[in-house]
């Protein structure tokens, strides 16, 4: 394999149409006032603006038509996840499309329709992915018996606290398998909450000991570890493109400050060693939406190859790597205002702190890109 690999790129008539009304929708429904109102409400969303956008059809962007859904493929949610990342929007909607990507390629369309409606229809759902806080350990400890009893824990299951439904990756004996976790069938106690850095997210840990699922609900079979495998590097790509969104939104509150702000009698944008870092802030943003837009036309309903791996790691890497830059550099040239609660730099410095350990920091993903990449 050469280092440039596979370079297909296209940007399809319906991305730019997503891209289009999600940015406008994102815009109008979630200034950044908005988005202080929920940093320390319970959900952390309204539940309101949820219900709009489950009867856009957002949920189901990705499904199968037969299920409720649009079928445009999951390549289609990039833009708008993208324009969520812009307005600093957080809703279930990113954990719900990965569990209904993971429960369709593991259970199949025909066995997990039913479960696809409710998703496509507005249903929040979510994976609880990790166990041990690491996400280069793939590990799966926890386990579910033939009754359907399950042990173990899970950690920082976003948005476990508003899911109908629960994807847990258990071990049935020597072979993993997907235990399908009810809200319902949760004992008080269940959801521990934790304090996230970034105060627009919201995970809980998850006790599985002493919790039962009916054993119709136990997805089993060779499919399911490589769905697990291929629904990880589908979240690093739709988290790498909310990150990207951040990213654009971030350079524009340090441009427009820099354009403001005077010091000694001169604007302080008129300075050179603060023009630099915004020039490298934009060219490393086009490259991030260059590799995210990239991985979009690889990445299928079917299992994912060698290419559309690469595509989605480097997609992260990159969106993640100048998210968090742009954010360590909106914090600096805001002075000591910066760290305050009041100044907006500080909320995209915690978005970046969450986006970069989120399905695997660069480094996780370049550690693996040298192994494909380089054989």
């Amino acid at each position: 394999m050469t280092v440039l690999g596979n370079t297909a790129l296209s940007f399809t008539e319906e991305q730019a149409m997503l891209l289009d009304v999600a940015r406008d929708f994102c815009r109008d429904k979630s200034p950044l006032s908005t988005v202080r109102e929920h940093l320390e409400s319970g959900p952390g969303f309204d539940a309101g603006l949820w219900r709009e956008i489950a009867e856009l059809g957002w949920c189901g962007i990705s499904l199968p038509e037969s299920c409720g859904g649009s079928g445009l493929g999951v390549g289609a949610l990039v833009p708008v996840l993208e324009a969520m990342g812009r307005a600093m929007l957080t809703t279930p909607l990113l954990s719900t499309a990965l569990a209904g990507q993971l429960l369709l390629r593991a259970a199949g369309q025909e066995r997990a329709e039913s479960w696809l409606a409710d998703i496509a229809a507005g249903s929040a759902a979510t994976v609880a992915w990790l166990e041990g806080g690491d996400w280069g350990d793939p590990a799966i400890h926890s386990t579910v018996d033939a009754g359907g009893a399950l042990s173990g824990q899970k950690r920082f299951v976003v948005d476990a606290g508003v899911a109908a439904l629960i994807l847990v990756p258990v071990m049935q004996g020597d072979e993993p398998a997907l235990a399908l976790l009810r809200r319902e069938n949760l004992p008080d106690g269940a959801l521990t909450p934790n304090v996230l850095i970034d105060q627009t997210r919201r995970s809980a840990n998850l006790h599985l000991d002493g919790i039962s699922v009916d054993p119709a609900d136990i997805v089993t079979g060779p499919q399911v570890e490589r769905a697990l495998a291929d629904t990880r590097l589908l979240g690093a790509l739709l988290v790498a493109a909310e990150a990207a969104g951040s990213a654009g939104a971030c350079l524009d509150t340090v441009v427009e400050y820099l354009k403001t702000r005077k010091q000694f009698g001169k604007l302080i944008g008129s300075y050179q060693a603060l023009k630099h870092p915004c020039v490298d802030i934009l060219l490393g943003l086009d490259d991030a939406r260059s590799f995210i837009y990239h991985a979009a036309t690889l990445v299928h309903d079917g299992p994912l190859d060698a290419d559309a791996e690469i595509a989605c790691r480097m997609a992260k890497a990159q969106a993640c790597e100048v998210l968090s830059y742009a954010g360590d550099r909106a914090v600096q040239f805001h002075g000591g205002m910066g760290f305050t609660w009041e100044c907006d730099a500080q909320l995209y410095i915690r978005r970046a702190q969450w986006s970069q350990q989120q399905f695997g920091d660069p480094q996780h993903h370049r550690k693996r890109l040298a192994t494909l990449l380089l054989d």
